[in-house]
């Protein structure tokens, strides 16, 4: 691992709070739930845990993927959101009326962007197999994809078998530290597709209008997100979002016996962590942190920016002293894209250990052509 002081960048002491406007850090509330996370995005800062690495049944937390992976399409320009798929016969027989839906009719044409807004607002599983059928061939190539995506972000202990999350005998699960990184990622690498699906409050499709049932709506303010679920076989979970002033907390829960019990102590934990922590901003989204050396490449370096907002977040009322430095595996070996998480900012705060946020390639770098590997050749010759 290659470490790179940031020159421009000396130690820098994150504002002090003046005596009269310290307030003592409120205590955490009540989180019965066997599993709970609670992140600042920004500054990366682990705010509250409780067995994050467990695995557990995720059922309709499943489609938080099922988008993700639409929206990677999209993206890339293989999928398009005023394409329209057929709910199949087989499909119909399977999940018309199974659990959450949508009301999809045998035969009918539904655009991409529709069935988005239904999987993400009413958590319509019938929604999600026609989805994976138009746009995989099958739920089963969908879930390859849902698959190759968790591995592509590192989601260690996650493994989809089903679009939807639908009861499958624990062949489908996660963990809340991979739902976290999941919707973290849904967030940054998609902000206009999360902002276009998430946050709506309720669904009115081809005359059937249903509501939301995310707790948070209507009760923090600045919740935009992200995905409840709910079987007999799972309990009920939440993935949550807010953002307040740029500062977005993302809080995962899962295994509550009692939906209520899921609604209060999901609020009060959101609002926990607004406020007894702070963020010092230290880059803004886009900056330009620094540059890395690439291997194999057009470019022989590329430029390393902030994804979203980087802090440091602490305690209310605290302050430090910290450090910066940039850390990647490097040389970097080309092709790279563009947006690829690519090295790490290391904040380091004084009997608080290290936090990495996450660095992204500014442009791709792709493979260099004969051109630019004779270039290349002669200028490593001169020792460039």
């Amino acid at each position: 691992m290659l470490i790179a002081a940031l020159a421009a960048l000396p130690v820098r002491a994150a504002a002090p709070v003046p005596e009269t406007a310290q307030t003592a850090a409120p205590a955490i509330p009540q989180i019965s739930a066997p599993i709970a996370l609670l992140i600042d995005v920004n500054g990366g800062r682990v705010l509250f845990e409780r067995q994050s690495h467990r695995r557990f049944v995720p059922a309709s937390l499943t489609k938080i993927m099922t988008s993700y992976v639409a929206f990677e399409l999209i993206k890339a320009g293989k999928l398009k959101l005023d394409q329209r798929f057929t709910m199949s016969h087989e499909a119909f027989r399977k999940w018309h009326r199974v659990g959450s839906t949508m009301f999809l009719a045998d035969g009918s044409d539904t655009s991409v962007a529709e069935l988005l807004e239904g999987i993400v607002t009413v958590s319509a599983n019938d929604g999600c197999v026609v989805l994976a059928e138009g746009a995989a061939g099958s739920v089963g190539a969908w879930t390859e994809m849902m698959n190759a995506e968790a591995k592509k972000l590192g989601m260690k202990d996650t493994h989809y078998n089903t679009a939807n999350g639908w009861m499958d005998e624990g062949n489908t699960y996660v963990s809340a530290a991979d739902l976290a990184t999941l919707s973290t990622a849904l967030i940054t690498r998609h902000p206009a597709l999360y902002a276009r699906f998430y946050g709506h409050d309720r669904l009115a499709f081809r005359g059937i209008e249903q509501p939301n049932h995310n707790p948070l709506y209507g009760h923090v303010v600045g919740a935009d997100g992200v995905k409840t679920g709910f079987t007999n076989e799972a309990g009920y979970g939440l993935v949550g979002s807010a953002i307040r002033n740029g500062r977005r907390l993302m809080m995962v829960v899962g295994g509550y016996d009692n939906g209520k019990v899921r609604a209060k102590e999901s609020r009060d934990f959101m609002e926990w962590g607004f406020a007894a922590f702070e963020e010092h901003p230290l880059f803004a989204a886009g900056s330009k942190i620094g540059t890395a050396r690439v291997q194999g490449g057009e470019a022989r370096s590329v430029a390393l920016v902030a994804p979203h907002p980087l802090a440091l977040t602490l305690p209310r009322g605290a302050h430090a002293q910290y450090s910066l430095s940039l850390r990647y595996k490097g040389p970097l070996r080309a092709p790279i894209a563009k947006g690829d998480e690519v090295a790490s900012l290391v904040v380091r705060v004084p009997g608080e250990g290290e936090t990495r946020l996450p660095l992204v390639a500014a442009e791709a770098v792709p493979e260099a052509g004969s051109l630019a590997r004779l270039r290349n050749g002669l200028l490593a010759m001169l020792g460039q």
